[in-house]
């Protein structure tokens, strides 16, 4: 039987990665809130 999960490290990347975060206004708001860490 094959597994449901079968991770691929590009595909997360690209969903939550620092980029995709970048794109998204979530780091702004993190710099914004003077975050030491803006990225897990």
């Amino acid at each position: 039987m094959k597994r449901t999960y079968q991770p691929n490290n590009r595909k997360k990347a690209k969903k939550h990665g620092f980029f995709s975060r970048i794109e998204g206004k979530v780091i702004n708001r993190r710099r914004a809130k003077k975050r030491k860490k803006l990225c897990a």
